[in-house]
């Protein structure tokens, strides 16, 4: 049986909407997570991944569908790999996040930074299945352009001289992290074999 429904395990709007168009191609009714349930799963794991599990079995369990759950964020050289997991948690909104980066880079001079998204599938029987995408790039001096969400105004991707905030959505939706492993998972999608409905 193909899958049919998923509940996409988030309460953000722009990261559901973010997936129903990089995950159009599966022709699978997406659920967004607040629609259905308040439920708020802690994120207590110490990566990406981990938090992306918790996320996607709760919600799996919680709604009795399968569940995709995304843990994601920036990491920057010159902070040691900070705020990594804590990316969404440093301010109480994206203004206040993108502000706390740049303070923190202030006198720095390597602005290297990548994108980190993990990706994990829960089935509400205990299968999982996960895969990371990162996109690779620096960080702006300051915010620039309007489009995206999150640290998007300050993160120029490699091979380009715009911000995400700047760049046309269609060019993030084929080299953002959250689209790496979104491809990489539509791509598991099409060579499993024993999916359920």
């Amino acid at each position: 049986m193909r899958l049919r429904k998923m509940v996409i395990a988030s309460g953000n709007r722009n990261k559901f909407e973010e997936f129903r168009d990089l995950l159009a191609p599966l022709g699978v009714d997406l659920i967004f997570g607040r629609d259905i349930s308040s439920l708020d799963v802690e994120e207590t794991g110490t990566s990406f991944l981990e938090n992306a599990s918790l996320k996607a079995r709760s919600w799996a369990e919680e709604t009795g569908f399968p569940a995709l759950a995304d843990d994601s964020g920036i990491e920057v050289n010159a902070l040691d790999g900070r705020p990594g997991i804590y990316s969404a948690r440093v301010a109480s909104d994206d203004e206040g996040c993108r502000n706390w980066l740049l303070e923190s880079l202030q006198g720095k001079s390597n602005r290297g930074a990548r994108y980190t998204a993990a990706l994990v599938l829960a089935f509400p029987d205990g299968k999982l299945w996960s895969v990371e995408g990162h996109c690779y790039g620096t960080v702006a001096q300051e915010p620039r352009g309007a489009n995206g969400f999150g640290y998007d105004p300050i993160f120029v991707p490699e091979g380009y001289d715009m911000t995400f905030g700047e760049l046309d959505p269609s060019i993030k939706a084929r080299i953002s992290h959250r689209a790496k492993a979104s491809a990489s998972f539509l791509k598991w999608l099409a060579s499993a074999e024993n999916m359920v409905q």
